[in-house]
């Protein structure tokens, strides 16, 4: 049972006086209070988790934005460092774009303003309120000035109406219940901390005096005793100030509780004959004393009797040096010593006496403090029950107030979701109402476009009239029964057989019949056939209407159905907030008759009765100060408001005829400027023209575009031909270098043709002159012989494929890279230009080259 207990009993005791205070025996507060105040701290958690999360996305979007910065910067660098290798001729035609788009985008700009300006004066016209408007917010402020402001009603009133949030339920009582459990808790927790640190307090003054009486004692033993001052007596702990040693025990203790169970046990033994007390004896331990428990205690008394110890020592020293006669000097040390011991006494005893007054003081005032708030907490305690006894009303009716309550919020919700269906319907039957009125604008637009398609051709007027205005007859089954206005009557479901056949739309006898399916004789056929066609598409913009107004008519009739449900709705919920309120009125009538308790001094009663105080109070009435006081002001606030808004109601009426006025001076300027304009106009242009068609013409963009197109393709074809003359230069070149090269080639040719006439010459004397030693075979002659032979043939089909490739250069038609490409060595020491025009655009193409 001490589980639940937070806070025992303890008094402290005064000193030198009666006086005692006590601690508050405070119970633990309930799982439930630290189950709701762990889930409120789980909310603060999760709500500091969401706020960093938060800050986490934030500081990502920044990082993204600083990321999308830089790509932009960095695609406009590298747009103006394009631009600059841009050539004048891209210059031009992106400033033309750029102009074209300027143009573009100024007509634009100005199109937009003018239709802003259009849409904020249809806005304006559209506010604009009536002559009997009346603002909501006014309405709704008034209202609910006349039934709460300044209404100071009585709770026990049969007209008192309590207000939405001032009506209470269970849940409320109980959230006030556990709110107030808290604070008279947290309250008597703060005073119970502070009496325990007054505790601890008085037991550290008396480890302090204890310490100073003992220092005390040591100096009055070198005094006199004609001179030794009362010692201050040594407080002592009351055992209800330390009730957590109450279990405790030391050495004392346990001898005295030996000596009374000895005691017994002789006496048992007189009666019994059997000793026991010994086993007794032996059956007990020594316990601890007080002094054994707490060091700082035995530190305490270990200081004083050394300092004792000593001074006794000198004084012994002394008393041996006075057995010899004294000297001056040493009776002046020893009446030195002597004043020291006397204000040293003084100044212990003032110093414990000082220690104790202010002990006392801190009591008393904690005392004093302690009663202000045990009035507080019998308060709180009364104002708990009475509470309570509340609560236990609420619950009671609690069950019959959620039935009301949840009645309420259905119709309501019912309610707002049928306001919602009728918006949808109004906005429905306004667009069928646009659209009836569009069908109608095009059929009169139709009858227009046939008057004026007849001309002066009158003749067969009558007959295409009768032919536009031809019907296709719909018999109806009608019920019995219809009503005659179709306007206020719900449409009903008609079964409808419907025949075609042709009506007859005669001016005269409905007999005549006429055939017009075939146009007459002299009438114009392309007439008559747009006659037939401006037919076809009435009689589609009459079905379209018909289609139209039967729909708005089930809108209607929808609209009005819901509207009645509405009305009873709106009924119901009418009656279920006046039950509602009944309701409240007879719960507050409930509340009302419990007690409250009042605390009240004399002064503040005012109720008397004939100048004295009444014995029955039934007829007063408890009423705080500050609200007397509100109540005061609030009338001379009143009277004040009421003078200010006479004078903001003059300020207002001279303020609107200053407007009336205004406004007709405005209206004769603008008529005046409107005919100034349009004289203007007539003298300058010779007729009306529209300025905001002239501010939102712009040039024509496609003809601007197509222009620009023509100067890009100028300019690429023109870098193409410079590209093909910078071809036909490179060509050019490589022809003279590979002329250069055939020319040296002939003439390598020559110097080979000279050399061998002149072997041949040499080979012939050399075979005339040979003698007869040297007329055998030589396989080295007949080896050089071979090798210049071949050599000959080479040289000699060199010679006849550079005089083909010679004439071949020397020709000038077309056909030389063709002709070029033909020619090949068999011993593959020529080397052709290929055939493709990528490896002729290549800078490392090659001509024909002859190789050795």
């Amino acid at each position: 049972f001490r589980d639940s207990l937070e806070f025992d009993t303890v008094v402290v005791h005064a000193i030198q006086s009666n006086h005692q205070i006590s601690t508050y025996r405070i119970l633990a507060m309930s799982e439930k209070y630290y189950q709701d105040k762990e889930h409120l701290s789980w909310k603060r958690t999760v709500l500091k988790q969401a706020w960093k999360q938060a800050e986490k996305r934030e500081i990502v979007r920044e990082t993204r934005h600083t990321h999308r910065d830089d790509k932009i910067f960095k695609g406009e660098a590298e747009k103006l460092k394009t631009s600059e290798v841009r050539k004048p001729t891209t210059h031009y035609i992106e400033s033309k774009r750029e102009q074209i788009r300027r143009i573009v985008e100024k007509s634009d700009n100005v199109k937009a303003k003018i239709m802003k300006r259009k849409a904020e004066w249809d806005e304006l016209y559209k506010s604009k309120p009536s002559d009997d408007y009346e603002n909501p917010k006014d309405v709704e402020d008034i209202r609910e000035a006349q039934e709460n402001m300044g209404c100071y009603k009585l709770k026990t009133a049969t007209n008192y109406r309590v207000p939405e949030h001032k009506r209470m339920n269970t849940e409320k009582k109980v959230m006030q219940l556990t709110s107030l459990e808290v604070l008279i808790h947290k309250r008597k927790v703060n005073m119970n901390k502070e009496i325990m640190s007054l505790r601890d307090l008085k037991v550290s003054i008396i480890d302090e005096i204890k310490c100073l009486v003992q220092e005390l004692k040591s100096i009055q033993t070198a005094l006199d005793l004609s001179e030794r001052l009362p010692l201050p007596l040594i407080p002592q702990l009351y055992p209800d100030e330390v009730p957590e040693k109450k279990f405790e025990y030391d050495s004392d203790i346990l001898l005295k509780f030996k000596e009374e169970q000895e005691a017994k046990a002789k006496r048992q033994e007189q009666l019994e004959g059997s000793p026991s007390s010994r086993a007794f004896r032996h059956g007990f331990l020594r316990a601890p004393s007080i002094k054994e428990i707490d060091p700082m205690a035995q530190a305490a008394g270990t200081c004083p009797m050394k300092i004792a110890s000593s001074v006794v020592t000198e004084q012994q020293k002394v008393f041996e040096i006075e057995k010899a006669e004294p000297t001056e000097m040493e009776l002046e040390i020893l009446k030195r010593e002597k004043i020291k011991n006397l204000y040293l006494q003084e100044t212990l005893i003032k110093k414990i006496n000082a220690l104790v007054i202010n002990f006392d003081a801190e009591l008393l005032f904690l005392r004093h403090k302690k009663l202000k708030l045990d009035v507080q907490m019998k308060s709180a305690d009364l104002r708990y029950i009475t509470w309570y006894e509340e609560l236990l009303i609420l619950k009671n009716l609690e069950k019959h107030e959620n039935l009301l309550q949840g009645h309420v919020d259905t119709l309501i919700s019912e309610q707002e979701a049928m306001q919602s269906k009728l918006n949808s319907y109004l906005a429905q039957m306004e667009n069928r109402k646009c659209e009836i009125v569009k069908l109608q604008e095009c059929e009169k637009a139709l009858y227009d476009n046939f008057q004026a398609s007849l001309g002066e051709d009158k003749e067969f007027a009558h007959f295409l009239t009768k032919v536009l205005k031809k019907k296709i007859k719909c018999m109806e089954k009608k019920e019995v029964g219809r009503e005659a206005d179709e306007e206020d009557e719900n449409e009903e479901e008609n079964d409808e057989e419907c025949g075609l056949g042709i009506d007859e739309e005669n001016s005269g006898s409905e007999d005549e019949v006429f055939d017009d399916s075939v146009c007459p004789k002299n009438c114009n056929e392309a007439l008559f056939r747009n006659t037939i066609q401006l037919w076809q598409k009435r009689l589609d913009i009459e079905k379209a209407l018909t289609e139209e107004k039967k729909v708005a008519a089930n809108f209607r009739k929808k609209y009005n159905a819901l509207a009645k449900k509405a009305k009873v709705v709106e009924t119901s919920l009418d009656t279920a907030e006046r039950e509602l309120e009944t309701f409240q009125w007879e719960k507050q009538q409930r509340l009302n008759e419990l007690y409250v308790v009042v605390p009240l001094k004399l002064h503040q009663v005012e109720y008397l009765v004939n100048g004295e105080m009444p014995s029955d109070f039934s007829q007063a009435l408890v009423f705080t100060n500050q609200s007397l006081e509100y109540l005061q002001k609030r009338i001379v606030d009143l009277h004040n408001e009421k003078i200010m808004q006479r004078e903001i109601y003059k300020k207002a009426q001279e303020q609107h005829k200053q407007l009336v006025q205004d406004k007709k001076e405005m209206d004769i300027q603008i008529r005046r400027l409107e005919e100034k304009c349009s004289h203007l106009m007539m003298k300058k242009f010779g007729r009306l023209v529209d300025f905001e068609a002239v501010q939102a013409h712009s040039v024509n963009i496609r003809v601007e575009e197509l222009g620009v197109q023509i100067m890009e393709k100028e300019y690429a074809h023109s870098q193409e031909l410079k590209e093909w003359e910078e071809r036909i230069l490179d060509l050019r070149q490589q022809l003279m270098k590979l002329t250069k090269e055939n020319t040296s080639k002939l003439q390598q040719l020559n110097q080979f043709c000279l050399e061998k006439q002149q072997l041949e010459t040499k080979l012939e004397s050399l075979k005339n002159d040979l003698g007869v030693e040297f007329q055998g075979t030589r396989t080295t002659d007949i080896k050089e012989k071979a090798r210049l032979e071949l050599r000959l043939k080479h040289t000699a089909r060199d010679t006849a494929l550079l005089r083909e490739e010679i004439n071949l250069l020397s020709r000038k038609d077309g056909c030389l890279r063709e002709e070029l490409a033909l020619l090949s060595r068999k011993d593959g020491c020529l080397c052709l230009q290929p055939l493709s025009p990528q490896d002729s655009e290549t800078p490392t193409e090659t001509f024909p080259v002859l190789t050795p």
